[in-house]
């Protein structure tokens, strides 16, 4: 995965701490068209749960949830420039990075944000990510 010349990331921006575990940048500029994905969770083409108690599991299905929207559209993983992750329960974010880690370039990655909330919109659901890309003209 190579970063796409439309777009550029700066892991660290003069005077910023570098992101402590990786795998974002502080800020992806580009030119495209952009494109919203609302909030994807672990939720199969016919609306059943994926991965009930599994982290990773959930982790799988929301990214190739984001995967398929993203195609829809004609883009992939590197037009990305930031991700919004929800978990109910911020420990299991290293989970949840090894699995974005197969998706997101290691060398190229988006803005991103993760917070814990008390709970998703349906039961049983643990993470939640929302996407931003900008897709070349």
């Amino acid at each position: 995965m190579g970063s796409p010349t439309h777009l550029t990331h700066i892991a660290a921006p003069a005077g910023v701490a570098p992101p402590p575990a990786g795998g974002y940048s502080h800020v992806v500029s580009g030119s495209g068209r952009v494109v919203m994905i609302a909030g994807q969770v672990a939720v199969d083409e016919r609306g059943d749960l994926v991965g009930e108690g599994d982290a990773a599991g959930q982790a799988r299905q929301v990214f190739e949830n984001l995967r398929r929207c993203l195609a829809a559209v004609g883009g992939s993983f590197d037009d990305v420039v930031r991700l919004n992750y929800y978990l109910t329960d911020v420990r299991d974010l290293p989970a949840v990075r090894v699995i974005r880690d197969e998706f997101i370039s290691a060398d190229h990655p988006p803005a991103s944000t993760a917070v814990q909330v008390v709970a998703l919109a349906l039961p049983g659901l643990l993470i939640e990510i929302d996407a931003t890309a900008l897709i070349a003209d």
